[in-house]
């Protein structure tokens, strides 16, 4: 039996693994929004196996290519590689291993057989015959569409869905919904779609072609997207939800907050998000030759990085006009340690020549006698949260300084438009200003058959949280059109793996580091792509880095001698053999002894084999030790079955 064990005081407080415990060890795949399977894609790299893996990438995911490049990884953050003791050859602690790049080999095997490098129809037929190996509770295309064809989903009769928004969130849900049967019809704003993926993140980490490619995959399924089109100008809302059998407002959160300040209105002072928008649509802007940016997110550092480009690329071509270099700092109350960007953002605007000036706060923004602006006026932030960490900033009042520029960013928060609400959307209340009421399970407002999702239903997240909350979105629309419920039934299957085998010294194998644009090479071109992709090589020895979570060792307790060969062999000391007296007895604990001991067991003469998942590598030695073949590692599998109810 496999028990988890915890020291409490003279006794181990023990836990009999339940029925989620097996899908729990693939941290990746629980930690991600939509399920998907990222050690699935990561083995199937590592055999070489690169068009598998990207139907595994891709099968919950509608943009899989696009989370290769920019998404916030959160399967990274849980990846068990990266909890796991790292120790030299004498077996002495050095430190925590690093977790597996699992973005970035999303982005080599989409870069070979996504939307950037097929057809469209080539991508869409690969798809529907795929039948995912572990599907647990992802939503796959392939799934669906079988599912459809056995008849255990009926699918919509082609009702019309409006979508206010062609972003992430907007998409995703579009995506799903024409899989469902209906006919979405997608409105936005902007001349392109995608939302602020196309005008809101530089090129220079997501290449417009890919954006294009991955937009006419979903176009390919049914999904009309009609672009320029704003609610309440050339269309009503109160049309919309007349005309559709339901509304989903997908707009995001697009407006940048406004910071109060002195000065703040006038010339020279752009907000982040609209000035990354001019640049992504080549609307020109007139900046100055000094450029200051308030905020300390990944917005701000796309902001400062985006006007070290543009000057770079100015300076190249209109030399007259802009000699010299630009001259770019970031102001942020956050302290480095703080800062919400993720560490690569802040080194990689390092090395182009962003100054960052951390632990500051603005005051005002000076101008001139004509208006323009002249400089900004900064204090120090003592704190930026309170002992809660609620967001509670105390400055010193006294401590102030001058920043001499002639342009202002600010790019620390955005808001929601919600105008067009003023006609037809008055039963759609609101907790405040701009932020509608939203049922948490479906995603409804307080307005029947009116949705909102991404960053407008819980505030701004991973751009796979957005994906996430479009697809749950349609399941919900699908649920209130058609009164039946969309849903999964799982079976969960156990494999014995006779000859299992890993690369040799996987253990040993070290993070290949992501290779990028030298500074020089990526200022050259404002477009050019900073983040390079793996080699096959690089792809396949990172990929043998992962621990394969899904297979573990299965102890056969009728067989087991008690030799103590496993424990003794274990390279991470996860095993450990202790007698039943040892253990802090529960009700739970107790029935299993007995109906494996009999009542009358003696917990001094009977032993339990703990081990620690946390430190476990699936290395498989203590079953090529154990004499009494009383060890074996099997593998989890999970069959998903789409049905409606």
């Amino acid at each position: 039996m496999t028990l988890e064990g915890q020291m409490i005081q003279d006794q181990m407080r023990v836990e009999l693994p339940s029925g989620d415990h097996h899908r729990n060890l693939i941290a990746c795949q629980v930690a991600c929004p939509v399920h998907t399977d990222a050690r699935g894609y990561v083995r199937a790299v590592a055999d070489g196996d690169f068009q598998r893996a990207y139907l595994i990438a891709r099968g919950p995911n509608p943009f899989a290519s696009i989370c290769g490049r920019i998404c916030g990884a959160p399967c990274e953050l849980a990846c068990r590689r990266g909890k796991i003791p790292r120790t030299d050859a004498d077996g002495s602690f050095v430190a925590i291993d690093r977790p597996i790049a699992i973005r970035a080999l999303k982005r080599f095997v989409c870069e070979s057989y996504g939307a950037e490098a097929r057809p469209v129809e080539n991508i869409l037929a690969t798809l529907r015959g795929h039948v995912p190996a572990v599907a647990a509770d992802a939503e796959e295309m392939a799934s669906l569409l079988h599912a459809a064809v056995r008849g255990t989903f009926v699918p919509a009769q082609g009702e019309r869905v409006a979508i206010i928004g062609s972003g992430p969130a907007g998409l995703s849900a579009a995506h799903d919904l024409a899989l469902l049967g209906f006919k979405p019809v997608v409105f936005e704003l902007e001349p392109v779609a995608a939302g602020m993926l196309a005008v809101g993140v530089p090129e220079y980490r997501l290449p417009r072609e890919l954006i294009r490619s991955e937009v006419a995959v979903i176009e390919s399924l049914g999904v009309e997207i009609r672009c320029a089109t704003k609610i309440g100008r050339d269309v009503s809302f109160q049309s919309l939800r007349d005309d559709f059998a339901a509304v989903i407002i997908a707009v995001g959160a697009k407006r940048p907050r406004a910071l109060g300040l002195p000065g703040e209105q006038g010339p020279g002072v752009f907000g982040g998000v609209d000035f990354l928008r001019a640049v992504a649509l080549g609307e020109s802007l007139a900046l100055g030759s000094d450029v200051v940016v308030i905020g300390g997110g990944n917005v701000a550092y796309d902001v400062a990085r985006t006007v070290v480009r543009q000057a770079a690329y100015d300076t190249a071509r209109m030399a007259a006009r802009l000699a010299g270099t630009r001259r770019v700092r970031l102001v942020s109350l956050e302290t480095l340690e703080e800062m919400p960007a993720d560490t690569v953002e802040i080194r990689e605007g390092e090395e182009e020549g962003i100054e960052r000036i951390s632990g500051w706060g603005p005051v005002a923004i000076n101008r001139g006698d004509g208006g323009n602006v002249v400089g900004l006026e900064i204090k120090r932030c003592l704190r930026v949260y309170d002992a809660e960490r609620r967001f509670a900033p105390q400055f010193d009042e006294a401590d102030r300084q001058t920043l001499d520029c002639g342009t202002v960013l600010i790019a620390a928060g955005q808001a929601p438009d919600l105008a067009f609400l003023d006609e037809g959307g008055a039963d759609v209340e609101q907790f405040r200003p701009g932020w509608p009421k939203v049922d948490a399970t479906t995603l409804m407002t307080t307005a029947k058959g009116v949705f909102v999702v991404g960053d407008l239903a819980y505030g701004p997240k991973l751009l796979i949280d957005a994906v996430a909350s479009g697809k749950k979105a349609a399941r919900s629309v699908y649920a209130y059109v058609t009164g039946r419920t969309l849903h999964p039934e799982t079976l969960m299957s156990f494999i014995r793996l006779d000859r299992y085998r890993r690369e040799a010294g996987y253990e040993r194998v070290r993070r290949v580091e992501i290779p990028s644009l030298e500074p020089e090479e990526r200022l050259r071109d404002p477009k050019a792509s900073v983040e390079k992709c793996l080699a096959g090589d690089q792809a396949m020895r990172e990929a043998s880095r992962c621990l394969d979570c899904g297979v573990t060792p299965v102890f056969d307790g009728n067989r087991c001698i008690l030799c103590g060969g496993c424990a003794d062999v274990c390279p991470t000391l996860c095993l450990k053999i202790v007698p039943l007296s040892a253990l802090s007895s529960t009700p739970d604990l107790k029935a299993l002894f007995a109906a494996q001991l009999g009542d009358d067991f003696d917990p001094e003469q009977n032993s339990a084999i703990l081990k620690d998942e946390d430190r476990c590598i699936r290395c498989a030695l203590c079953v090529e030790r154990c004499p009494a073949d009383a060890i074996a590692m099997e593998r989890v599998s999970f069959q998903t079955e789409w049905r409606s109810a």
